[in-house]
């Protein structure tokens, strides 16, 4: 199955956490925080303005973003988990 997002809507795949700390403590899963980084895996067509033009993403496929700890619905295709956010939620595209 494939989920593509529309408008200003983009498909997130979150960034694995690390598994130790700095001075090699090794975090349970249940100690851990959601990642607030993640890949964009898919993105809509832009948004729309109220005279109909489209104004597209600054994001794209590919993209690594960091989003706020609460950003986005969190769904699940084909057994993976994703997040479906609108491109404002996202608070900076990581170089």
């Amino acid at each position: 199955m494939q989920v593509k997002p529309l408008h200003d809507r983009i498909l997130v795949k979150r960034l694995g956490e690390e598994e130790r700390t700095k001075g090699g403590i090794i975090i349970p899963d249940t100690a851990k925080e959601k990642p607030a980084q993640g890949e964009v895996v898919a993105a809509g067509s832009g948004r729309r303005t109220e005279d109909g033009k489209v104004i597209s993403l600054e994001v794209k496929k590919g993209d690594k973003i960091l989003f706020g700890k609460y950003a986005g619905t969190e769904i699940k295709v084909d057994g993976d988990d994703f997040l479906i956010m609108r491109e404002e939620d996202v608070l900076g595209i990581i170089h």
